[in-house]
């Protein structure tokens, strides 16, 4: 993206995208959901990869509301690796009837954070490799 500006509109949407995704799951991760029971008991991470899936998406999309974004796209990236991974391995892609629902939104917050740091790449590598 050539205008800063629309970078910045477009990177800031797809942030807030899937955090809000990830966030939004956190209630049913950690409340103990039925649904959550049953996806975690199918591949054997029953109760504490709920937990830790919970905590480690909370602190992704804490992270990428704020300037050390590039660290919350890429424990998000992580994450929802796995859970696409699982969703293709163990689960299927429609779980107990949703139609696909969990899986799709799987993919939004993949390509989300993926394309968060591929627009702001130039960005985050001056920050961490800066000419000397």
């Amino acid at each position: 993206m050539r205008n800063k500006k629309s970078k910045k509109i477009v990177s800031w949407i797809l942030r807030l995208l899937a955090a809000l995704i990830m966030l939004q799951t956190l209630f049913f991760k950690f409340t103990g959901a039925e649904e959550s029971i049953y996806i975690f008991t199918q591949v054997g991470m029953e109760p504490w990869g709920r937990y830790m899936t919970g905590v480690v998406e909370l602190i992704a999309s804490v992270l990428l509301l704020t300037n050390r974004y590039e660290w919350g796209a890429l424990l998000g990236l992580g994450t929802i690796s796995g859970a696409i991974l699982f969703h293709l391995t163990k689960l299927g892609i429609e779980v107990q009837g949703d139609g696909g629902y969990l899986f799709a939104l799987a993919i939004v917050v993949f390509v989300s954070c993926m394309t968060t740091l591929l627009i702001n790449f130039s960005e985050i590598k001056t920050k961490y490799l800066p000419n000397k």
